[in-house]
């Protein structure tokens, strides 16, 4: 009997406590338990590096500091002068995206960010909390953010609409990305991992290949977190600083 292999099953959306406010479905899925398990660690991480800090780090010190240096090296890199204030939103970005990556990577367990509606939701925070940052410091001289310097006027009648266009499309493409990439590698394990289960003695090459992805995928687990964070640090230099 042929093995068959239904690699998007794992990213069912399932009730875990149905709950009904009215006609709105506010259940507690396996998506938000995942979501609460990745607080969970990141808050204890947090902890256990911050409970008994001292000179001389010990192993968890040392993986928090790592993480907190990365991070603020890279929102003062990227996001310019005077956007440290915006870097516990950026860190807290950037850790639960890595956490509910990783945790994606664990046999039967549920990867958060290969679900659209959590990688938008997470977009549109961004999106529109820059846009305010940008209106709140600039009011409207931040419109200038739209009108490239040193262009004749002739031109600006097809270059605004343009700048117009891709700073919307903004969070469709921060969610599209994350969202795209969770989705396909865990796809391709899935249907290299029913290969391997499915083929006798010839599984060794499916796993050697799905021994692979999952060295690919824990790159871009990471990768992904990374380039979400630091999207938002340029982002947030454009609101900042208008170029």
């Amino acid at each position: 009997m042929a093995l068959e292999i239904q690699p998007l099953e794992q990213f069912t959306i399932e009730r875990l406590i149905p709950l009904h406010i009215g006609r709105l479905d506010v259940s507690y899925t396996n998506s938000a338990l995942f979501m609460t398990i990745a607080v969970v660690l990141i808050t204890a991480l947090m902890l256990l590096g911050t409970r008994r800090a001292a000179l001389v780090p010990g192993r968890w010190q040392s993986v928090a500091e790592m993480m907190y240096e990365f991070v603020a090296d890279m929102v003062d890199t990227n996001a310019g002068h005077g956007a440290r204030d915006f870097f516990p939103f950026v860190f807290t970005l950037f850790l639960f995206i890595l956490f509910s990556n990783l945790l994606g990577l664990i046999p039967y367990s549920f990867t958060v960010t290969s679900h659209i509606i959590v990688t938008f939701a997470l977009a549109a925070i961004v999106f529109i909390g820059v846009t305010i940052v940008g209106i709140v410091r600039h009011g409207w001289h931040f419109l200038r953010l739209f009108v490239p310097e040193g262009v004749p006027i002739v031109l600006l009648f097809l270059l605004v609409p343009i700048e117009l266009l891709s700073y919307f499309i903004r969070p469709f493409t921060l969610s599209i990305r994350l969202f795209a990439n969770m989705l396909a590698g865990h796809t391709m394990l899935a249907i290299f991992g029913g290969f391997a289960a499915g083929v006798g003695l010839l599984a060794f090459f499916p796993l050697a290949i799905n021994i692979a992805l999952v060295g690919l995928e824990l790159l871009v687990a990471v990768l992904q977190a990374y380039v979400f964070a630091i999207l938002t640090c340029l982002y947030l230099r454009d609101a900042l600083h208008l170029h």
